[in-house]
Order: C-alpha cells, then sequence, then structure tokens
C-alpha cells in the first residue's frame, strides 16, 4: 500500500480543489434544508394533533423504513451509479413534505415518514463514495481525511444555520400562515421544500459522474445483482477484521450517544426558566450542530498530533468521549450543562472522520457505496437498542444513570480500536 501524502488544500490541483467545494457546497444545502424541520418537526406534529405514541410510531415507521432499505440501495448505487440514486433520495424527500403538507391524518403522516426513511436510506453510501473516489483519482495517494472533514464541517454547519431558520420562521412568519389556514410550522417545511429543489437542481448540473447504463435491462440487472453485491459486503466485513471491528467499535459508540442526542432536551428543560426554554433549547440545538462542525474542522490536527494513526486518534476520541459524558451526567446547573454538551459535541465532530478514513482505506470502489450503508445500518441498530435500554435504565433510575452506562459502551469501543491500532500498526497499514 502506497504512503498517503499529507493533506494540503493550496498544493493540491484545481480539480481537486473544485471537488471539494463542490461538495462542500453540496452537504451543506442538503443538511440546510434538513434542519429547516428538525428544529420544529415535533411541534408540527403535535398541531396537527397527534399525541406522543402517534409521534413516536411515526418515527418508527422512517426508522424501519430506513433499516429495511439501507443496505439494499447501497448495492443499487455500486451498480448503477451514485448520482441518479441520490437525485432519487431527492425525490423522495420531496414526495414526502408534500405529503406532510397536504394532511392531518396519521395514515398519510406516515406515508411522509416512510418516503423520508426511504429518501435517507437512498442517500447513504452514494455521494460520499462518489467524493472519496472522485478524489482520490484528481488527488492520488493524498490523505482524505481532511477532505472528509471539510465536507463534514459542511454538513454540520448547514444542519445549524436550517436549525436556527426553520425555528425562527414560525415566529416570523406564523401570524401569515394562520391567515391562509395552514399552520405555523409548516412555513419551515415550505421552505426545506423549496432548498431541496435547489438541491436537486445543483446535483444535476454541479455533480459529474460517468454516466452508466439506465435503461431496463441494466436497472433490472442493478436490483437482481443487490442481493450477491450485499452478501458480498457482509462476507468482506466478517472476514476483514479491521472492518469488523470497525463496525462493532462504531455500534457501541452509537448505542451511548445516541440516548444523550435524543433526552439531553428533557434533562435540560427543567434547569431552564420556563419562559425562554424552548428557545434556549432550540439555540442549543443549533449550538450542538455547530460544534460538531468545529470538531469535524479540528479533527485533522488532531490526527497530526497523533502522527496521522487514524485508530490511536479515534481511540483517545473515544476514551474523552466516555469521560465527558460522565461529566454531563453529573451536571445540575444550566451553564455547566451547556459547557460540557458543547464539549461533547465537539468530540463527536472529531471522530467521525478517522472513522470514515479506516473504513475508506479498507475497501475496494465496486463495494465502497454498500460498505458505507452496512455502516450506517449497524449504527442505526446500535442507536436503536442503546435507546431502548437508555430509556428503560432512565425509567427505573434516572437520566444521569443511563448515561453513565452509555459511557461503559464507549470504554469497550475504546478497547475494541485500541486492539485495532495494534493490528494495524504491526501490519504497517498506518503511516
Amino acid at each position: 500500500m502506497a504512503t498517503e501524502i499529507e493533506f494540503s488544500f493550496k498544493t493540491l490541483t484545481g480539480t481537486a480543489q473544485r471537488h471539494i467545494r463542490v461538495f462542500q457546497i453540496h452537504q451543506f444545502l442538503d443538511r440546510f434544508a434538513m434542519g429547516l424541520t428538525v428544529a420544529v418537526v415535533a411541534l408540527a406534529l403535535t398541531d396537527r394533533g397527534m399525541d406522543l405514541l402517534q409521534i413516536s410510531l411515526l418515527f418508527g415507521v422512517y426508522s424501519l423504513t430506513t433499516m429495511a432499505m439501507e443496505l439494499p440501495f447501497g448495492g443499487l448505487a455500486d451498480n448503477i451509479g451514485r448520482k441518479p440514486v441520490f437525485l432519487a433520495a431527492v425525490i423522495a424527500s420531496l414526495i414526502s413534505f408534500v405529503l406532510f403538507l397536504s394532511s392531518n391524518d396519521f395514515t398519510v403522516l406516515a406515508l411522509s415518514f416512510a418516503c423520508i426513511g426511504f429518501g435517507r436510506a437512498l442517500r447513504s453510501g452514494t455521494l460520499d463514495a462518489w467524493f472519496v473516489e472522485t478524489f482520490r483519482t484528481a488527488a492520488p495517494n493524498v490523505d482524505v481525511q481532511p477532505a472528509l472533514a471539510k465536507a463534514q464541517g459542511a454538513n454540520a454547519m448547514g444542519l445549524a444555520f436550517g436549525a436556527i431558520l426553520g425555528g425562527l420562521l414560525p415566529d416570523v412568519f406564523g401570524a401569515t400562515a394562520l391567515r391562509y389556514g395552514i399552520s405555523i410550522y409548516d412555513v419551515s417545511y415550505v421552505a426545506s421544500f423549496a432548498v431541496m429543489i435547489a438541491v436537486l437542481i445543483y446535483t444535476m448540473f454541479a455533480i459529474t459522474e460517468e454516466p452508466r447504463p439506465l435503461n431496463a435491462r441494466a436497472l433490472r440487472q442493478g436490483v437482481t445483482s443487490v442481493p450477491s453485491v450485499i452478501a458480498q459486503a457482509g462476507a468482506l466485513a466478517l472476514r476483514h477484521p479491521t472492518l469488523s471491528m470497525l463496525l462493532a467499535a462504531l455500534a457501541l459508540v452509537l448505542m451511548a450517544t445516541n440516548p444523550v442526542e435524543v433526552i439531553w432536551p428533557t434533562y435540560a428543560k427543567p434547569m431552564l426558566d420556563e419562559r425562554y426554554a424552548n428557545t434556549a433549547i432550540g439555540t442549543l440545538t443549533a449550538g450542538y450542530f455547530f460544534a460538531i462542525a468545529f470538531g469535524a474542522a479540528l479533527s485533522p490536527y488532531i490526527s497530526r498530533v497523533f502522527q496521522r494513526r487514524h485508530a490511536v486518534t479515534l481511540a483517545v476520541l473515544f476514551s474523552c468521549l466516555a469521560a465527558v459524558q460522565l461529566m454531563l451526567a453529573m451536571q445540575g446547573d444550566i451553564v455547566g450543562f451547556v459547557g460540557v454538551f458543547l464539549l461533547y459535541s465537539i468530540l463527536l465532530g472529531a471522530s467521525e472522520t478517522p472513522a470514515s478514513s479506516i473504513l475508506h482505506r479498507c475497501v475496494d470502489d465496486r463495494q465502497r457505496s454498500t460498505m458505507l450503508s452496512l455502516r450506517s445500518l449497524i449504527q442505526q441498530l446500535g442507536a436503536a437498542l442503546g435507546l431502548v435500554l437508555a430509556g428503560a435504565v432512565a425509567d427505573v433510575y434516572s437520566t444521569p444513570v443511563a448515561w453513565g452506562v452509555g459511557a461503559v459502551f464507549l470504554l469497550i469501543a475504546t478497547v475494541l480500536i485500541l486492539l485495532l491500532a495494534k493490528r494495524l500498526s504491526a501490519a504497517g497499514a498506518e503511516s
């Protein structure tokens, strides 16, 4: 394996620099559209007459659809191309918005959430794989992690700005919405629909991919070959100790961190004055995304400290996450909670690209999308298990105890990654 050259944006070719910028803009727009609704979705559903059980069921429809479709569509992207599959994902998102805006009926809303899950499954492992492969063509042997960090930073910034604007629009244009007989939160959904149209147009014209046959025969062959592609990717993960250990560690990390990401508003709200509690939580949600973006930007510098040994970097970050999660569980006032929570978010952002770098190094182009989808599926399963366990522990004991149990999973993940680092070092796979 050729030694990777240290990343330097200024020394990249013009083609490589343009490739990074194009993908950064794309990721910002796509996540900006998503961020516009993420801050108000629960409020919008409540405004439509949904109770907490129905809201939980709707999110369950989303999760089940995503998990069921995750791997098949990753395999399809490897066969017929990443761009057409992503465009189909955008269309699915647009259909979900139309369904959501058109009805207050639970069944129709369930179809909307199924379309969101369908679009999420289509998105997974598509343009990320395209970005890595095209970057490696434009910049051979250059360390891809800093380029991934730039893309992830744009991703998180899009979510952050979208969350801020999505929370602001109902307050600014809510009265106008009510005059037209729609929910005040529909304003954010209409804005998200408009931005998603922009994503569709931008993808069509700015994302360039070598066209692959899209006739009926090619599509049929792509679909029928999905089971074998999935089987090959699964076998690769099982046969490849590096991938097996990495995926197991990432599942454990999501078991620990997802309950924090989901439950924290219910833990922080009692610390706040009721007059501005919801506004403060909305602002902190945006701060969470900004902190992730900052962590992604820091990631290459942290990796450089450890001589770009990505597994070692990851082990250090996971151990720090475990410690900070315990600190978060011990916070009793809002000032301390905000400070620790933002540090926690920075560490989450910094840990993403070292893991991605290890995975991309182990996978061939023909299976890259499928493996990214497999990673996403395993992480979602870990997240779901973590939520169930955390909910049970929090119900019997308390939220801090549940987060403390999660920190144990982070420590186990750290041990796995340390073993992985030792293996890679012995094989001479890390520079």
